[in-house]
């Protein structure tokens, strides 16, 4: 592929909604170094994030390197953009241990070495700890006016709905300005890419470059993805889908991409496989279902393997087509605890068929609730080892999601 296509292909998949002027011509010169700033709030990351990661990839098959830029600093304030409230503030130790899990997210997305064009990561931590406040106001803060910024969603949106800003969370654009210069004196970094809530944040890292300097920088920004029900993408009942599998089973994330809406089918196939355009255009016009599973197991294939993906493709049809169940993810819980006994809702969120106990009883309650494949009303209900059925309780959400429970 050439590096000049890459922007051409990045807005056919609708990877793109935003680019400063210039970028095609940078593009086209060549390789590019370009970055995606993640915080560490979580020990993972979650399909939320997996178009900058599908953009990485994309940018990096056209011949660009990929910079993973982890904020070791950053997520010591917090990122205002998009948040109504802040951020709880989180130990250094905390940082550490999430920055160690999302490093895993990306092994299998981007290839990591040392050539011209392989990934790498860095993180901010290592010239952001080290700084003096004060200096940095001096070399930093004075390119950065209160007016503009109050002009940035990430601040007006806050100040607009009367949430407080601390001035802490304040100072997070300069942070992030500081990154972008930071990385193009040390590796060359020209090209800033994130979410289109950064694109103020982006706009500003590119008139520090350009101040302190001399140098013409770029960002480029994706769209908000939503579903066509207008449901913000990756949030569901049981919670978030999370990209590593100790945090989220093969299985259930093949599900996820299988009960996608229909209007969501072909782009979702763009954004988030490696399936060629025209490859794309011929699948979409065949069976609406047979297309779900296709997207399933190529998105299943690229965070996971191809044959973790076959096997969840396999247990789906088994459990769905056949009615089988011994290929249904299970959930162990101490024998000793099932045998006093367990609240029903309580086991649903174990299972990580609800997202709390709160939500978990609201399922019931609804109706939406299935113990051994019979509908259940009662939150209160309590389950013991007399309700085993071969040696497990088969607990369900609506007629997609289930899960067993096995004592040990």
């Amino acid at each position: 592929m050439s590096s000049a296509d890459f922007l051409t292909e990045a807005i056919a998949r609708g990877f793109v909604k935003d680019c400063t002027p210039g970028l095609d011509a940078l593009l086209g010169a060549g390789p590019v170094a370009g970055y995606i700033g993640f915080d560490c709030t979580a020990p993972s990351l979650h399909v939320g994030s997996l178009v900058q990661i599908m953009l990485l990839r994309l940018f990096q098959r056209h011949g660009h390197q990929p910079v993973v830029l982890m904020g070791g600093g950053t997520t010591r304030i917090g990122d205002p953009s998009g948040k109504d409230e802040t951020r709880q503030l989180l130990t250094d130790e905390e940082i550490a241990a999430n920055m160690a899990g999302i490093r895993r997210v990306f092994e299998p997305f981007l290839r990591f070495g040392t050539g011209p064009e392989d990934a790498i990561t860095a993180n901010n931590a290592d010239w952001l700890n080290p700084l003096g406040y004060i200096p940095l106001l001096r070399d930093v803060g004075r390119h950065f006016t209160v007016n503009r910024m109050l002009t940035f969603d990430s601040v007006r949106l806050r100040l607009d709905r009367e949430q407080p800003l601390t001035f802490l969370e304040f100072n997070y654009m300069i942070l992030q300005s500081y990154d972008f210069r930071e990385l193009f004196r040390r590796r060359n970094v020209r090209l800033q890419m994130g979410g289109s809530d950064q694109w103020g944040n982006i706009v500003a890292g590119i008139d520090l470059v350009h101040h302190t300097e001399g140098a013409q920088v770029f960002g480029l920004t994706t769209p908000l993805i939503t579903t066509a029900s207008g449901a913000k993408m990756g949030k569901t009942a049981a919670g978030a889908i999370w990209l590593t599998s100790d945090r989220l089973a093969p299985f259930d994330y093949w599900q996820f991409w299988r009960n996608t809406e229909d209007g969501d089918v072909a782009r979702f196939l763009r954004l988030f496989t490696d399936l060629p355009l025209d490859e794309i255009a011929r699948i979409e016009l065949g069976d609406i279902n047979e297309t779900k599973k296709i997207l399933a197991t190529e998105a299943t294939s690229l965070a996971h393997g191809a044959e973790a993906a076959a096997q969840a493709a396999e247990a789906a049809r088994r459990i769905f087509e056949t009615g089988e169940s011994a290929d249904l993810p299970s959930v162990p819980v101490p024998r000793a605890d099932l045998a006093e006994g367990l609240p029903a809702f309580r086991l649903f969120t174990l299972a990580g068929l609800a997202g709390s106990n709160g939500e978990a009883r609201r399922l019931i309650r609804a109706g939406g609730a299935r113990i051994n494949d019979a509908q259940v009303t009662d939150e209160t209900l309590t389950l013991t080892l007399t309700d085993l059925q071969n040696g497990a309780i088969k607990l369900s959400a609506g007629r997609k999601h289930h899960r067993l429970i096995r004592p040990e």
